[in-house]
């Protein structure tokens, strides 16, 4: 006689986060990421205006000899001036990553996930603004980019702040940090040290 063999799958192993009753788990970081998001978007928009206000294109503004400039530029492509004419085109690949970004904040138990994600946003947003109501008009608007440094492109405060929060991203991934507070690896219950209950 043959022996059946179950196609059932065993089942999947849990989470560190799904294991844990509710009163064990971090706190959800919504506000933390929403707060940074909020501060990155008004420094932005706060800096763009004043340089447009004060500063004349081709006239740049020496900040520390020829290595540090104000210079404003109006970019209709990427970072860096990548796709010029694509500028439709990466205001809705901005606008999902906005959306993106806010469906994964709402789970966020993890700091410095949340401000890293809350710099993403921040960016994104800030960039997104001149797309939507800058010349020469809705989803083409070119964005203001004013920072020169050395031989690097013409940047802004919504570059950094992605670029920044994406670097950190990364590194908490690299090391194991979840955006659910938890490390992978660690086994439940395991005490976190300093740096981890950060996290």
């Amino acid at each position: 006689m043959m022996v059946g063999v179950s196609e059932d799958q065993p089942p999947e192993e849990p989470t560190v986060a799904a294991a844990l009753p509710e009163e064990h788990l971090p706190p959800k970081r919504l506000p933390i990421f929403l707060a940074v998001a909020v501060v990155l978007l008004g420094l932005d928009l706060l800096t763009k205006s004043i340089i447009v206000a004060q500063l004349t294109p081709g006239h740049p503004v020496r900040v520390i000899g020829d290595v540090v400039r104000l210079t404003l530029v109006r970019n209709a492509g990427a970072a860096f001036s990548m796709a010029t004419g694509m500028t439709w085109l990466l205001t809705l690949i901005a606008t999902s990553v906005v959306v993106g970004v806010i469906r994964i904040a709402r789970r966020l138990r993890s700091v410095w996930w949340a401000v890293g994600l809350g710099m993403v946003l921040g960016g994104a947003l800030g960039n997104l603004v001149d797309r939507f109501f800058r010349a020469p008009g809705p989803m083409l608007g070119h964005v203001v980019d004013f920072i020169s440094v050395g031989w690097w492109p013409v940047f802004n405060v919504a570059d950094s702040s992605v670029v920044c929060g994406a670097i950190l991203l990364v590194a908490l991934t690299v090391f194991g940090f979840e955006p659910d507070g938890t490390r992978t690896g660690r086994a439940v219950g395991e005490p976190k040290t300093g740096e981890e209950s950060a996290a």
